[in-house]
């Protein structure tokens, strides 16, 4: 190999290691959570997710700008394990319960990635749409003392069972409301 080839096959070479460190940096870019506004309706309710109390989730979804809403993280949940939603996930944020505003309004400052939070299932407490939740805290510290005021068993995201989040519910005949 001449020198000529070997100084076109080095630029080739840097190309190529160039072209594939940016592809792989676009990859990984992971989207923010955003604040919720008026416009934030919840995707199988289609409802305006601000008007309902408990944790909220929104699903960035790959190569689509905004998120789709939640009014429920159960239903979040639920969404990641139906096999007809075959959109690609980019990130999915829930409310961390233990930094929110209040149960009636968790606001914008709490949200937390989904694969990071402890989760109270088969607590006393049920979510914005009335269905049994899947409470999120960003500690185990902060599961264990809701746990202790509303009952219920802390799990880690795919220990939350199926038919939790996507069998049948009789919401007449929860036990409590939302909780204080």
């Amino acid at each position: 190999m001449n020198v000529k080839h070997l100084t076109q096959f080095s630029a080739l070479l840097a190309s190529l290691v160039l072209t594939g460190c940016s592809g792989q940096s676009t990859s990984t870019n992971v989207p923010d959570a955003i604040a919720m506004t008026e416009e934030a309706v919840g995707h199988y309710c289609n409802m305006n997710i601000l008007e309902h109390e408990g944790p909220k989730a929104q699903i960035h979804l790959k190569n689509i700008k905004f998120p789709i809403w939640f009014s429920q993280v159960r239903d979040a949940v639920a969404y990641t394990r139906l096999p007809e939603e075959t959109f690609e996930i980019a990130a999915i944020y829930v409310h961390d319960m233990s930094k929110a505003a209040s149960w009636a309004a968790p606001g914008d400052n709490a949200w937390i990635d989904i694969n990071q939070a402890y989760f109270v299932i088969n607590s006393n407490a049920t979510g914005g749409m009335g269905a049994p939740e899947t409470i999120p805290f960003d500690s185990m510290e902060g599961a264990l003392a809701f746990k202790f005021e509303n009952g219920g068993t802390i799990v880690k995201l795919d220990d939350i069972p199926d038919e939790y989040v996507l069998g049948p519910v009789d919401i007449n005949h929860q036990t409590t409301g939302s909780v204080q």
